[in-house]
């Protein structure tokens, strides 16, 4: 090798040298940088073997009580889950928090939002359940009621975490969370609690998309999505354009019409807790028959010895079906349909197929 040729190597290998010789200064002449360094050491550094003889004095630290397994009732907006909740919270042992996303922060009781939904039969607050956790405050996202609704198992939300685990910790006896913001977070909810319980409510579709409207006669039916914006109290538009970026057929820019956003969604919302709960009950079966619906409940989520006699009694009629009135049975057949198809080109025809018993005409 030539002389020119061995002083351009040389030049060449200090040049690639650098960067690693400013990566050690760094690690030992900075405060950041020494712990990096001693934590990386301490990793490999083999624990010294410690067999620890009993108490000289017999004092053994008494372990923390175990606490029953949460429950999570994953459903969508206006699909009876307030009822559900209102019920477990009746269950003697049980501290039922409503909605923990909800933007109206119920953990804020000194500036609470203290109107009621006149919906919600026998229900005179939500916030009873939150009365000194205002220490929720803290880790608390406006942000997850419309963002990032879509979390696999590997997903990382630590103050999500740290908000429920809060809550889990300060319920008196066993901790029941019923969220309409978990549906397709469920993945990541199994993650990190494995030991929980999850029931899914839902309901039928048509009746779910009725109930969205105080005054469905200020709905029109020919409405588009651009249209839909002002009549939009449920995050619908929100949380298509969101979860787009999983399920690119919610693209609000490429419906003809909020219905078919809102089916799509109810499909997958549907099809994530058929996979993911321990049980799938619906709200017709729960106002039609709600004591052995809910002894199902019970039963699967490992909750013996509960009297459902003070439960039925809170059960009221079924609201009477709406949609009929709003656009005929074709009308919604055509809508669907179109869904359908859409669902089986996404996720393939096995996957699309709905249970026959969810889309039976009533």
């Amino acid at each position: 090798m030539s002389g020119g040729l061995r002083r351009l190597a040389r030049t060449l290998r200090l040049a690639a040298r650098r960067p690693l010789y400013r990566a050690l200064d760094h690690l030992l002449t900075s405060d950041d940088g020494r712990r990096v360094l001693f934590d990386a050491v301490r990793g490999f550094a083999p624990t010294p073997a410690l067999t620890l003889p009993s108490h000289p004095y017999g004092l053994v630290a008494a372990a923390p009580p175990a606490r029953p397994a949460p429950v999570f009732i994953t459903a969508r907006f206006r699909s009876g889950s307030t009822l559900l909740w209102h019920l477990f919270r009746h269950v003697p042992g049980a501290t039922a928090y409503y909605e923990p996303h909800n933007p109206r922060r119920w953990f804020d009781q000194a500036h609470l939002d203290r109107r009621i939904d006149p919906s919600h039969r026998g229900v005179d607050d939500y916030w009873r359940e939150y009365a000194g956790l205002e220490a929720l405050g803290q880790w608390y996202q406006p942000r997850w009621v419309t963002s990032r609704l879509a979390m696999d198992a590997a997903a990382v939300d630590g103050d999500m975490q740290a908000f429920l685990d809060h809550l889990i910790a300060h319920a008196r006896g066993r901790a029941v969370l019923q969220c309409n913001h978990i549906d397709f977070r469920l993945p990541w909810l199994r993650q990190h609690y494995p030991d929980a319980r999850i029931v899914h409510l839902y309901r039928h579709p048509r009746d779910q998309w009725m109930s969205c409207f105080a005054d469905p006669a200020a709905v029109p039916r020919e409405v588009d999505v651009e249209g839909f914006r002002n009549l939009d109290f449920y995050w619908l538009l929100p949380w298509a354009r969101d979860l787009a970026a999983q399920f690119p057929c919610l693209d609000p820019r490429r419906a003809s019409h909020p219905y078919r956003l809102f089916y799509l969604i109810w499909r997958l919302s549907h099809a994530a807790g058929v996979q993911h709960a321990d049980v799938s009950i619906s709200y017709e079966s729960l106002v039609a028959r709600p004591a052995p619906t809910m002894q199902t409940v019970f039963d699967e989520i490992g909750w013996a010895g509960v009297d459902l006699a003070p439960l039925t009694a809170l059960v009221g009629p079924a609201t009477p079906s709406r949609w009929a009135a709003w656009a005929s049975a074709e009308w919604f057949d055509r809508e669907e349909a179109a869904c359908e198809a859409v669902l089986a080109r996404t996720l393939g025809p096995a996957a699309a197929t709905p249970a026959a018993p969810l889309l039976t005409h009533r």
